[in-house]
């Protein structure tokens, strides 16, 4: 359970750069606490987990206010000036057939300027992208409102992190989410007296941990004699020319990845910061940002993680009393195992008792061979190997058979991986919130909320 926070007003800056809502209304009113996420911008709101961090913030805000009785506001942190565009520019989707199918906005040149997300619009590009979403995804009830919703934010004059912004906004604002844009000037206003000092620290890399955009997009400084350095375009900067972009355009000048949530500290009442796994791997190296800057860190509290199972892949399991991280394996390794199972028990046995004989006998060949003629062990060996291969050539000609005769059965279990660990990696991490809700729609939503809720009172 998070520490005591103390209550208290967010500055103005702040409030200007928060999307209009419930949440920013509250805030507004007065003295509150907040529950801080958040995430870098992706395209259609990114992977699964983004939602899972939202919604955990304002589940354990929910939970926080009714224990403590003073307003707890849940802040969702957009990390627009992250510059790591392949991160941003795809979404990941179960087509129509139950497949991965992955939708791609565009590549950045390797030789462009690492600009932020903020920076960057959705470009022409995004239309094609919303019909690959259209085309790939199944036909469902929900499907319109779905495309509806991200329509109307990822437009192509628009950036990656405003329609990220617009799209959270308009998916759990009405339930109280307040979502900042920290890379708005009114914000990097109130931000710049923490950078500037900011640039008095050093990593254990020898770089600083405040970044500047200078011509080759987002670049990090190096301490050099009286000034800064850009680490990529060796652009020279002095402290007064820094202090200069500070006040006229703030918007240049942001956290790294260590000094951000120093920051967030420092500009929001925070009681508690809900992080993801790799998040609460870090934090422990920004105490002595906070030390330094005299800011007292929040309480990080990993995010709550779930796992979608849709009807049809918990029938395939409970039908093979199969668990969900028996299908965590690279692909064809669960198929190859459940038609293996369905081997007649005679051929199995037929198949051991082979293999058992024959290491038997070649290990007495063995013994007697070295008594003769040590020279010839290793030929006895790989004599041996060859023929315990030849069996399990035999048993893989099998299995294939049947992986014939049984498409079907393959064909649930390759679907049903997809949907669990879709390329072998952990659904959140990989599928958008857009494919579920498409298949779903609103009640989806809803029963993560439920659940959320549940898990925040158990915090």
């Amino acid at each position: 359970m998070p520490r005591d926070g103390k209550p208290r007003r967010v500055s103005q800056g702040v409030l200007d750069a928060i999307l209009p809502g419930p949440g920013r209304d509250r805030l507004a009113a007065g003295e509150a606490l907040v529950v801080t996420t958040g995430q870098q911008p992706g395209l259609f709101t990114g992977p699964l987990f983004t939602i899972y961090k939202a919604l955990s913030a304002i589940g354990l805000a929910a939970h926080l206010e009714r224990e403590r009785r003073i307003p707890v506001v849940p802040v969702f942190w957009v990390a627009g000036d992250d510059h790591d565009f392949q991160e941003a520019n795809h979404a990941t989707v179960l087509n129509a057939a139950g497949e991965v199918a992955r939708i791609v906005l565009r590549e950045r040149p390797a030789d462009s300027p690492a600009w932020p997300l903020m920076r960057e619009r959705c470009g022409p590009e995004i239309v094609r992208a919303l019909e690959r979403l259209r085309a790939a995804t199944p036909d469902s009830e929900f499907k319109d409102g779905v495309l509806t919703w991200l329509l109307a934010a990822y437009r192509p004059e628009t950036s990656l992190a405003d329609a990220f912004a617009q799209a959270l906004h308009a998916l759990l604002g009405e339930r109280g989410l307040a979502v900042l844009r920290p890379y708005e000037a009114s914000v990097k206003r109130v931000m710049s007296p923490w950078l500037l000092r900011g640039l008095d620290l050093s990593l254990p890399d020898g770089l600083s941990p405040v970044l500047l955009e200078a011509s080759l997009g987002r670049d990090r400084l190096r301490p050099d004699g009286d000034g800064f350095v850009t680490r990529r375009s060796g652009e020279r900067f002095d402290r007064a020319a820094l202090e200069r972009i500070a006040a006229e355009t703030p918007d240049r000048l942001s956290p790294n990845v260590l000094l951000r949530p120093v920051v967030e500290a420092a500009l929001l009442p925070t009681v508690a910061y809900l992080a993801g796994p790799g998040e609460l791997q870090y934090l422990p190296e920004t105490g002595p940002l906070y030390q330094a800057l005299d800011v007292v860190p929040q309480t990080p509290i990993p995010r709550w993680s779930g796992l979608l199972v849709e009807g049809r892949v918990e029938r395939v399991s409970d039908k093979h009393h199969l668990q969900m991280r028996d299908f965590a394996g690279p692909p064809g390794a669960l198929e190859g195992r459940v038609v293996r199972e369905q081997l007649p028990p005679d051929v199995v046995l037929a198949l051991d008792a082979l293999r058992q004989e024959m290491t038997g006998a070649y290990s007495r060949l063995a013994a007697g061979v070295a008594r003769l003629d040590a020279t010839l062990e290793r030929t006895v060996e790989s004599a041996r190997n060859a023929a315990l291969a030849g069996t399990h050539d035999i048993e893989k000609k099998l299995v294939a058979a049947l992986k014939r005769g049984n498409e079907a059965l393959v064909g649930q279990l390759t679907r049903a991986r997809a949907s669990l660990y879709p390329d072998g990696s952990p659904q959140e991490r990989v599928l958008t919130y857009a494919s579920m809700a498409i298949r779903y729609g609103p009640p989806l939503l809803t029963a993560l909320e439920d659940e959320v809720a549940r898990w925040a009172t158990a915090s």
